[in-house]
């Protein structure tokens, strides 16, 4: 494969999920994905070592081979608990990638691709989803940002002049337990099973419920008032200019964001604008 380090045009990007890899080119130049570079890929996060990182592979040599650009450097977003320096996995106890546990996620994807160690960078997926509508959507001319992610965990992180961090606000303290517990997807299966002895597969489903169903629009307002209190702490902190909502709830937001933003009393609330693209910017803009 070839590698272009002087001109550092071209990126090698991906975001890992769950159940899923997407990896594409990121044109530094045009500060954009290029769209016929995208690869997807499932896979099981419970699985064996070999199979969930020879997927992870599999999806970044799709992408080189569907255009054939020299790359400068490979960024890859994943959750925590991570080592994102050395490229080590500590992820346990969360019912997914225990079988990677302590391996050095790095050495090995390298020499799955026969890459260089060094272009490889790792950043958190809230963080680089944050920092990819920085860059390019919906924080893009603004100085101070919260944002959070909402899907199967709850991430979030700040940013001042363009510098993002995390902030793993999702291990915070929060009634019962952590803030992740009550601010994610499996929240909402939980309280929906709660209140109707009933099963939903996912928030996309108890949003079609909603039209019609005041329980289920009960639970989105419960979910708004249990975000707004959260949040409350880390807004009067930060002082942020705008709170960024990403990740899959936030296509829901019709049902939930009034309320934060009424609670937080803030004027300005959005939606991220780039969905999957804004984590695979994000981790670009590290290398």
């Amino acid at each position: 494969m070839q590698i272009d380090k002087l001109s550092g045009s071209f990126i090698l990007t991906a975001d890992i999920g769950g159940s899923h890899i997407t990896s594409a080119i990121y044109d530094r130049k045009k500060n954009s994905i290029i769209k016929e570079s995208i690869s997807r890929v499932a896979f099981s996060s419970k699985g064996s070592a070999q199979n969930i990182l020879n997927s992870w592979a599999g999806a970044l040599s799709q992408t080189l081979g569907k255009t054939g650009i020299a790359i400068s450097g490979v960024g890859i977003a994943i959750p925590g608990p991570f080592d994102y320096e050395t490229g080590i996995s500590y992820i346990t106890g969360l019912s997914k990638y225990e079988s990677i546990y302590g391996m050095n996620i790095k050495q090995h994807l390298a020499e799955i691709l026969q890459l260089p160690s060094e272009i490889f960078k790792f950043r958190n997926d809230a963080e680089a989803a944050i920092a990819g509508e920085v860059t390019a959507g919906a924080g893009k001319g603004l100085n101070s940002i919260i944002g959070i992610t909402l899907g199967t965990g709850f991430g979030s992180a700040w940013s001042l002049d363009g510098i993002t961090k995390d902030l793993n606000l999702g291990n915070e303290p929060y009634k019962d337990s952590i803030a992740d517990d009550h601010l994610s997807t499996r929240w909402f299966l939980k309280r929906y099973h709660e209140l109707t002895g009933l099963s939903i597969t996912g928030v996309r489903e108890l949003a079609l419920l909603a039209k019609h169903s005041p329980i289920a629009r009960d639970i989105f307002n419960e979910f708004a008032v249990n975000m707004g209190d959260f949040l409350l702490k880390p807004v009067l902190h930060f002082k942020p200019e705008t709170l960024i909502i990403c990740g899959n709830i936030a296509k829901a937001s019709a049902f939930f964001m009034p309320v934060v933003a009424s609670r937080l009393n803030m004027t300005t609330v959005k939606i991220g604008q780039l969905g999957e693209y804004a984590a695979l910017i994000g981790v670009a803009n590290l290398i």
